[in-house]
């Protein structure tokens, strides 16, 4: 498995910090600002940048395989979460 590396800034870091708090304590993932927008979408604008992935014939699969090894072993609750849609 390959490993990428992202980067913020400190103000990036810090809105992102409260609009994470903010969803741990309520399951809100609303923007309040204007800011918390454009830090999630730099970091996106990154991952667009270091994987092709989502081209592969095999997206599919590889997204299921992602998913499972990430949440190997998890038991807790997970706030706002949606059944898979089949």
């Amino acid at each position: 498995m390959s490993e990428y590396s992202l980067t913020l800034t400190e103000d990036e870091a810090l809105v992102l910090f409260e609009y994470f708090a903010r969803f741990a304590d309520s399951d809100d993932l609303s923007f309040r600002h204007v800011a918390e927008y454009l830090a999630l979408q730099r970091i996106a604008a990154q991952i667009d940048r270091t994987t092709s992935a989502m081209f592969k014939a095999d997206y599919e699969e590889l997204l299921k395989a992602a998913r499972a090894r990430i949440a190997d072993g998890f038991e807790g609750d997970v706030p706002c979460l949606k059944p898979a849609e089949s």
